[in-house]
């Protein structure tokens, strides 16, 4: 009983962190793969540099965008932050 009472503190600590810190980053990241997986030609996404291009071709783990009329880039898919949707 004794043992119980000492290790309490330690399940409910281990028990906050997985509630504050790790199931949200797992959810986080989930949404991420969703989001990668759902791209598909025009679709407007920010790259990790903060450029704002269009998806020109979907490969498996890289990305063909448009940066403006003339230049296509290929990228990594990783390096895609969110999908840009135009507030204006």
């Amino acid at each position: 009983m004794e043992i119980i009472s000492q290790l309490l503190p330690f399940i409910f600590l281990i028990a906050i962190m997985y509630f504050v810190i790790i199931r949200p980053q797992q959810k986080e990241a989930k949404a991420k793969q969703e989001m990668l997986e759902s791209l598909k030609k025009s679709d407007k996404v920010v790259t990790s540099g903060g450029f704002i291009v269009v998806v020109h071709k979907v490969e498996e783990k890289f990305l063909s965008v448009k940066m403006n009329d003339d230049t296509i880039v290929k990228i990594v898919k990783d390096s895609i932050t969110k999908k840009y949707e135009d507030e204006i």
